[in-house]
């Protein structure tokens, strides 16, 4: 059986982290060792904050509902619960795009809303 040499594939491997560890400070983006350690963490990071992230977005759709809301005279909970009763099937996505986007069209279903309630 021939040997094997693995400098070839190594220093790809290594290219490869290094590229990957591009923009780091200091000897993070210099040194294999503590690159590859770093790329690793980063990654960590990448994956959890990902559904982190669903979260974190889903907490900006209710702050500017509420914001929005609060400007006609509603709590973010009193029309919430409003939309539900009147059966408006919009989700908190498309309310938060509205009430930035199209402010008329958010005070609409406020007044909607209001006069349902009321």
């Amino acid at each position: 059986m021939p040997r094997v040499k693995r400098g070839v594939t190594k220093h790809a491997a290594h290219k490869a982290t290094l590229e990957m560890a591009k923009g780091y400070f200091l000897g993070r983006h210099r040194f294999y060792k503590k690159a590859h350690e770093q790329v690793l963490k980063s990654l960590q990071y990448a994956f959890d904050h990902r559904r982190e992230r669903k979260g974190d977005m889903r907490k900006l759709w209710i702050e500017r509902i509420n914001a929005a809301a609060r400007a006609q005279g509603m709590t973010y909970s009193e029309f919430m619960y409003a939309v539900k009763l009147t059966g408006i099937t919009v989700n908190r996505k498309l309310l938060a795009d509205m009430a930035i986007k199209d402010p008329k069209a958010f005070n609409n279903i406020v007044t909607m809303v209001q006069a349902k309630t009321k």
